[in-house]
């Protein structure tokens, strides 16, 4: 499946489990271990973890499966690891305050093509 077919998936579910200001970097030419990093702002930590959780088990329906994932029940960060795509779901908290939009530069993001099509 290729890493567009993926951030599509990811985008979807994370949409439909009503993830927050969800935001979608194109990082291609920037770094060497992934193509797109999805940040997204859960509502609790409970709510962080599940959103990874529901990407990991469309992503494994479709036959995909995720590399792994950091951060549990009590974090504010949640990493899914799906090798083209890197989902990052956060806290407002630690959004704000590790700012991994500016970090990466926004300048090659796609915000708002969570929409299913």
């Amino acid at each position: 499946m290729q890493a567009e077919d993926i951030l599509k998936i990811v985008q979807e579910v994370l949409d439909e489990r009503k993830g927050q200001n969800i935001t979608t970097l194109d990082v291609r030419g920037k770094t060497s271990f992934t193509d797109y990093m999805v940040v997204v702002t859960g509502t609790s930590d409970r709510h962080l973890k599940s959103l990874c959780e529901y990407v990991s088990e469309k992503l494994k329906e479709n036959g995909v499966k995720p590399l792994g994932m950091e951060g549990d029940l009590g974090s504010d960060w949640v990493l899914l690891d799906v090798g083209d795509v890197i989902v990052h779901a956060m806290n407002a908290q630690a959004r704000g305050f590790y700012q991994l939009e500016k970090l990466w530069s926004v300048e090659g993001s796609k915000e708002g093509e969570q929409q299913a099509g």
